[in-house]
């Protein structure tokens, strides 16, 4: 029986940025017998896209749901049968902010090779172009909804960027975009930057970094489009 190996495939950021992606994907996804994804639909529209030809009904498929915990067992199967299984998210790269973490933990448990593939993150490059500290900063996913505990997540992620120059970062569910921004510029220092990068690796891609006195100036909407954020020095 052959060694199971497992696939890490990145999924493009935008519908345009597929030419994001390397050609080698093509050939690690043609390997996989097994893919376990965070929506099988998205993913099986992605893997056409890179590969038109691509035989989608020749492999098996199982979507990661909220728990990832509830796939261990056919993960376990499938790395005891030998499979080259395939794990992507619904967009990224998986396992960054993004399902796949706790079904590669399983796979490094049993000693199996894993294989990440180059691909787009929206970290990553809003970090690059954010001109922000790039050697100390954390992804704080989503700050808390209720406005009492955000006002407080906020300052405490300002007071460690002023303490230690550590760059943060942070999402929102796209249509709370501005319903954040304007807790952001309300509650944080004017002289506190903050980058805001929305349509990364798209023809219309925006990604800038001011202070917050300049961004109260702006006048800024930001679109109901899945947007990065990030506090840091400038």
């Amino acid at each position: 029986m052959s060694k199971a190996k497992v696939i890490l495939i990145p999924i493009s950021i935008s519908e345009e940025g597929t030419e994001a992606l390397p050609q080698y994907i093509e050939k690690y996804l043609n390997e996989c017998q097994v893919f376990f994804v965070e929506n099988i639909r998205t993913a099986r529209r992605a893997f056409k896209k890179i590969n038109k030809q691509f035989d989608i009904d020749s492999r098996a498929w199982y979507e990661i749901g909220k728990k990832e915990e509830d796939l261990a067992q056919e993960f376990a199967k499938a790395i005891k049968e030998g499979k080259t299984i395939g794990i992507a998210s619904e967009s990224g790269c998986p396992g960054i902010a993004d399902p796949g973490h706790y079904l590669i933990s399983i796979a490094q448990k049993n000693n199996v090779d894993i294989k990440p593939l180059v691909g787009p993150s929206s970290i990553l490059l809003t970090l690059m172009a954010s001109g922000m500290n790039g050697q100390h900063f954390t992804f704080n996913g989503y700050l808390p909804i209720q406005e009492t505990e955000r006002i407080k997540q906020i300052k405490l992620l300002e007071s460690m960027v002023m303490r230690e120059d550590c760059t943060q970062f942070f999402i929102e569910t796209p249509y709370r975009n501005n319903q954040l921004f304007q807790s952001l510029l309300k509650h944080l220092d004017n002289q506190t930057a903050l980058c805001i990068g929305y349509h990364v690796t798209a023809s219309d891609e925006w990604i800038k970094s001011k202070t917050i006195a300049e961004w109260k100036k702006a006048g800024l909407e930001i679109p109901k489009q899945p947007t990065m954020f990030a506090i840091g020095k400038l």
